[in-house]
């Protein structure tokens, strides 16, 4: 465990714009840990002690559906947080996180938290933001739940490059996620997902690497969204 004295937390778009001693207030007991892939760091009903931030990794969001099918609701990376709704309604929590790759995640008390977005006028207009572009990522995903597999498929990457992608030379860079994933975003069987990607890479809309897919041109995949 370390505290906060790491400079990546400070330039984290969260804290973007804010008054430096508010932050350095707010990062009193900051502390943050290192996470092997697939360990559960919260769980849904758990009480909401700390907020997240991620300082490098990935991590997703799910539930279940009525079924005890899971469901993930949306993958975050490096410069995310979570947990804050929990923060600041003082209820459990709603969702399970999980971490998909090694994560590096630094928790902040509920309480500091919430005395920043109270005191810091920008803070929670930046927090207004973040759940502002989530609730417009979750709308869009709901609408296209009738569309067909090649739609569904083309929005989750473009879903997963709004949210993290890195602008490359070749493209926009995102995770390239195990196929169960994906196949969870986007609401497919998985061998549906497989057979989506295979033909967008044929034509030249992505192209796959170990560890990154690489969008060539995001408009072009845009493009396949009917």
């Amino acid at each position: 465990m370390q505290t906060a004295a790491n400079p990546w937390i400070v330039s984290a778009p969260f804290f973007q714009g804010l008054p430096e001693d508010a932050v350095e207030t707010a990062l009193t007991h900051f502390v943050s840990r290192t996470h092997p892939a697939n360990q559960v760091i919260l769980l849904e009903n758990d009480w909401g002690g700390s907020v997240y931030f991620i300082i490098e990794g990935w991590v997703k969001i799910r539930t279940y559906n009525m079924e005890g099918k899971e469901v993930t609701l949306n993958i975050i990376g490096k410069g995310e947080l979570f947990g804050e709704m929990a923060a600041l309604d003082e209820v459990p929590r709603s969702t399970d996180v999980i971490t998909l790759t090694p994560t590096t995640i630094g928790s902040m008390p509920a309480q500091d938290f919430v005395h920043l977005v109270e005191t810091e006028p920008l803070a929670g207009v930046r927090l207004a933001q973040l759940m502002a572009r989530r609730l417009r990522q979750v709308n869009r995903r709901l609408r296209l739940r009738e569309s067909d597999s090649q739609s569904r498929v083309a929005d989750t990457l473009l879903f997963l490059a709004e949210g993290q992608g890195k602008k490359r030379q070749a493209g926009t860079e995102i995770p390239n996620l195990p196929h169960r994933e994906l196949s969870s975003l986007s609401g497919l069987a998985r061998e549906t997902v497989t057979r989506v990607l295979t033909k967008l890479e044929k034509k030249g809309l992505i192209k796959r690497e170990v560890e990154t897919i690489c969008i060539p041109d995001v408009t072009a995949l845009e493009g396949m969204i009917s």
